[in-house]
């Protein structure tokens, strides 16, 4: 379905599902800081932006407070989410799908093939950021604030 950009020429709408493990740290970044770039950027009615768990230990929570302090210290304040579970009907749903590491991506493959006939282009994260790593590792055991911002600002 096409909308219109705000310069007024038509364009297709996206959508993009960050997943990590919990859905509780790296996705909800991700998540957060597209949607701001996207909405700074003018284009919220041409991408939807979401987030999810690989498992359901988290489904329901909010991001880590750690989390939260990085996206408001780069000016990110007004971020509501509560963590779900990726389910089959996601790959049928949106453009792409990311995972945050080499086992995120295991895991989204063998959800993918549940799915049978989705859409979803199934990439690592990671690999748009060409001066790091293409794995963005998991901050949640970090104990240090410091540890967990320095591998989560990238996304800023």
């Amino acid at each position: 379905m096409a909308t219109a950009s705000s310069s007024g020429t038509p364009s297709e709408h996206k959508s993009v599902l960050f997943v990590c493990l919990g859905n509780i740290c790296r996705s909800p970044m991700a998540e957060a800081i597209f949607a701001d770039t996207v909405k700074k950027n003018g284009l919220s009615d041409e991408w939807t932006v979401d987030s999810a768990a690989l498992i359901d230990y988290h489904v329901g929570m909010q991001p880590d407070k750690r989390a939260i302090r990085t996206l408001n210290k780069f000016g990110i304040s007004d971020y509501k989410h509560k963590a779900r579970q990726v389910t089959a009907e996601d790959f049928r749903i949106f453009d792409y799908i990311m995972g945050m590491d080499e086992n995120n991506m295991k895991d989204l493959r063998e959800i993918e093939k549940l799915a049978g006939d989705g859409k979803a282009v199934v990439e690592m994260f990671g690999v748009y950021d060409t001066d790091g790593e293409a794995e963005v590792s998991d901050p949640y055991y970090e104990s240090d604030i410091g540890a967990f911002e320095r591998r989560n600002v990238w996304f800023c």
